[in-house]
Order: C-alpha cells, then structure tokens, then sequence
C-alpha cells in the first residue's frame, strides 16, 4: 500500500496553526474543570487515562452498528475538553483526548497481528471551514501516534466521503439523524482495495444515538471492506450502564495511509 501524507502543507488553511501558537503564546485555565491551573489539569489529564475504557454505545442501537467501545462518559470535564477541542480550537488537546480514543481502540480490538486502519468519521465540509480543522482527523492522528508507540502498528485511512449534504445533527432524535444520514457516505471505489488485509476500525469523537457511526459501518461494508469495531473518546449515558466501563453491556507502521484522494 503506498503512502501519502495527508497532513497540514505549507500555504493550506493556516487557522489550525494560528490557533496553535496562541494556545501556546496565552494558555488559558484548564478547558476541562476550569481550575487555574494552566493548561490541562492532573484530575482532568487522570479521566483520559483510558483506565475505563470499555464497551459503550446507546441504549437502542441502530441497525448495523459495529460493537463500539469508548473511553469515558460524555459528563462533566470530559465534555468540556471535547468541546473546547472541537468547537474552540484548543489543539493542544488532540493529544491527551488522542491517548484516550487509543485506550478505547485496545479495548475494541483486543489482541491481532494486522495492522489496524483508524477510519475516522468525517465532518461535514462546512462544519470543517468554519471550525478551521478536522477534529476528528486530528484526534484519529493523535490515537495512531499513541497506539505506535505501543507497538501496535496502525495507521490512519481517511476514506470516508460525503456523497450528499447533511442537515446539522444538532438537536434530532435518533430516528431523525437516522435519516439524515441514510446512505450520505461511500468510499472511492479506487481506494477500497488498498484496506485489504487491515483490521478497520471506525473512530468518532463522541457516540450518542450511534446513527453516524452506523452510517459509516455501511459505507465501508457497502466497498467491501467491513469495520471491526468502533471506538470513541466518550459516550453518552444509556439505561443500565455507564459509558466507558468494563463490564458494561454491549449494544510502528509510520505515518498515515495514503488512501484518500484529493477532496
């Protein structure tokens, strides 16, 4: 499989740079609790330590939903990291919240010789213009890195495409988002082959009702390629369990894989 980066080049979208340097330049109170403590705080690091992580997902899960496993519960600082990553351009969050996706994606696949391929879900184009970055490419990149220098071999395989537009899954049911979504994702038929041989795994930031995660699980199943596992960074609470604990019930290759083409 040849290799090509995908990553940020001279003269692209400098948002995500810029954003860096003043992360760096005026670090702000910890994103997660607030405290004065600069940066992410050692109470707020310890709930991404991935110690937790486990099976998750929601209560009700939409056909062809792959076993997901997540890290910690959507609740209190974690949420609060997720968003000021996602929504507020803390980058320098990608890596603590990129350990703690990896944590979720050992606890998904458990023990195997082929290497793994991180399928991130994509964002929409116009939630990624405005927001100046991919969050979850970004945190996909952070979790590979984590994972191999674990030894594990994995890399990460940006090939999900929109092939429609998507309304705002912001304030739908899940029945809603079901059909929102319903077949708005594919994969190149040029790039199927090249995931051959790989063990997929999708991976989000957050799994709610689990309709966008579904949805990609069919786009790859759809090329012939069918995902492992999911993983996430959190899940949202469900009835009878809790969210990134064991127990709960279920509903170094460098670089990263050069399987997407141009946008």
């Amino acid at each position: 499989m040849t290799s090509r980066s995908t990553a940020h080049q001279p003269g692209s979208d400098p948002a995500p740079v810029l954003a860096a340097l003043l992360d760096l330049l005026l670090p702000a109170r910890c994103a997660g609790c607030g405290s004065g403590f600069s940066g992410l705080c050692p109470p707020c690091r310890a709930l991404l330590d991935g110690a937790a992580a486990g099976p998750a997902g929601p209560h009700r899960p939409p056909p062809g939903l792959p076993p997901v496993h997540a890290a910690a519960p959507y609740a209190g600082p974690v949420r609060q990291l997720l968003l000021a990553h996602k929504e507020r351009g803390a980058l320098r969050l990608a890596a603590p919240l990129g350990g703690a996706l990896a944590a979720a994606v050992r606890s998904a696949t458990g023990a195997g010789a082929a290497p793994l391929l991180l399928v991130p879900v994509p964002s929409a184009r116009a939630a990624t213009r405005a927001r100046g970055h991919d969050p979850t490419l970004r945190l996909a990149r952070a979790a590979a890195r984590e994972l191999r220098r674990g030894g594990v071999a994995a890399l990460v395989a940006p090939v999900l495409r929109h092939g429609r537009p998507v309304a705002d899954q912001a304030g739908l049911g899940a029945a809603e988002r079901r059909r929102n979504l319903d077949g708005a994702l594919a994969v190149p038929a040029r790039v199927a082959p090249r995931l051959a041989g790989h063990r997929l795994v999708l991976v989000d930031d957050l799994v709610t009702t689990g309709a966008s995660l579904a949805e990609a699980a069919r786009a790859l199943r759809a090329a012939g390629c069918p995902p492992r596992a999911a993983a996430t960074v959190a899940a949202t609470a469900r009835r009878g369990a809790v969210p990134g604990r064991r127990g709960a019930a279920t509903g170094e290759a460098a670089g990263e894989a050069g399987l997407s083409p141009g946008r």
